[in-house]
């Protein structure tokens, strides 16, 4: 049977680890273990995990490391074969430890998957699965729907989502350093993204346990400053993940989206983020662009094999009025229908 690492990231987490730490200290079997990287918290949350959990390694960074370099610090201290990164405020539900294991034991051949987050008490979907934009926009699928009000019909996991959510991420240990864990300049948003895309550029697949849930404490308002990292980072995983094909073709669907976006982030109030966003985009450029040559030169499908995985529909709740135009839906769609020919086939 395979051991599992957890690691959580820790900023300022005391109160989220209280109910989460409970939960999947109960669960973890005899050879697993248990990582909090604790990045300089300032409320104990080092002290509350090993209260909690009296066998974890808790490794104090010394300084607010982020997201995606925390990932990173405690993948390094890991030695289990499956290592699940799992949000501080993500709380393992009963059967957790028993399910987000299965696909490496069921052979489904995935390079990463997720366990199916919830909200509300697990009464609505946090993420079955995200959903990434040909303009590298992406977002929580399903985020918000009532899981008693699915219809049959309805699936309860995107079956191949385009990426998976680091709230709740599982990948053999040994691949997420092959491929270079987390992107660490990212800091925060985005990493999750950028690491499933190398995936699938290495001709990985990805999945939804849907038998593995976690109910997640989310809330995307998390001030303006999200802004400038979401938009910097998304341009970042462009330049890093995108096959030149594709790049090229959509060239002119980019410079639209900016223009969009520039009287978007006006009109609420985050343009200040916006322009700090481009700003620390071309200041990362020039890195940005030796890690594409390492990551592309890891490629082995096609261009439009990997477009496949995205999409030209605005169907998420946090897109507000974008997502409700129909005129706008129609032409991205043709748009997108366009981009795939010049592509060629699969």
């Amino acid at each position: 049977m395979p051991s599992l690492s957890v690691v959580i990231v820790a900023y300022n987490s005391a109160s989220a680890l209280e109910l989460t730490l409970p939960a999947l200290a109960a669960q973890l079997r005899e050879g697993d273990e248990l990582i909090v990287v604790d990045n300089a918290s300032t409320d104990g949350s080092a002290d509350t995990a090993r209260r909690i959990a009296s066998g974890a390694k808790v490794i104090e960074a010394g300084a607010n490391l982020g997201f995606a370099a925390g990932c990173n610090r405690g993948a390094e201290e890991a030695s289990g074969d499956l290592l699940v990164l799992l949000n501080p405020d993500a709380v393992p539900q009963p059967g957790w430890r028993d399910a987000i294991e299965l696909p490496l034991l069921d052979g489904r051949g995935w390079a990463a998957w997720q366990a199916l987050v919830t909200a509300d008490a697990g009464r609505t979907i946090n993420t079955r699965g995200g959903v990434v934009h040909f303009t590298g926009i992406a977002w929580a699928g399903g985020a918000g729907m009532a899981i008693a009000d699915l219809p049959p019909s309805e699936p309860l996991a995107i079956e191949d989502p385009a990426f998976v959510s680091g709230a709740c991420l599982a990948i053999p240990r040994r691949s997420y350093l092959e491929h270079g864990g987390m992107p660490e300049r990212f800091f925060l948003y985005q990493e999750d993204v950028d690491l499933s895309l190398r995936l699938r550029l290495a001709g990985g697949r990805l999945g939804v346990e849907k038998a593995a849930r976690v109910d997640h404490e989310y809330e995307f308002d998390k001030g303006k400053a999200k802004w400038r990292y979401l938009e910097r980072n998304r341009w970042a995983t462009l330049v890093r993940t995108y096959p030149a094909a594709l790049l090229a073709v959509l060239l002119p669907g980019l410079f639209a989206t900016e223009l969009a976006l520039v009287g978007v982030a006006l009109a609420g109030g985050w343009l200040p983020q916006k322009l700090s966003a481009w700003a620390g985009f071309w200041r990362m450029l020039p890195g940005l662009l030796a890690q594409r040559r390492a990551i592309q030169a890891r490629r082995t499908v096609t261009a439009r094999e990997f477009a496949d995985a995205l999409t030209p529909e605005l169907d998420s709740a946090y897109l507000g009025r974008a997502a409700d135009s129909h005129v706008l839906g129609a032409l991205l769609r043709a748009y997108w229908a366009l981009a795939l020919r010049l592509l060629g086939s699969r």
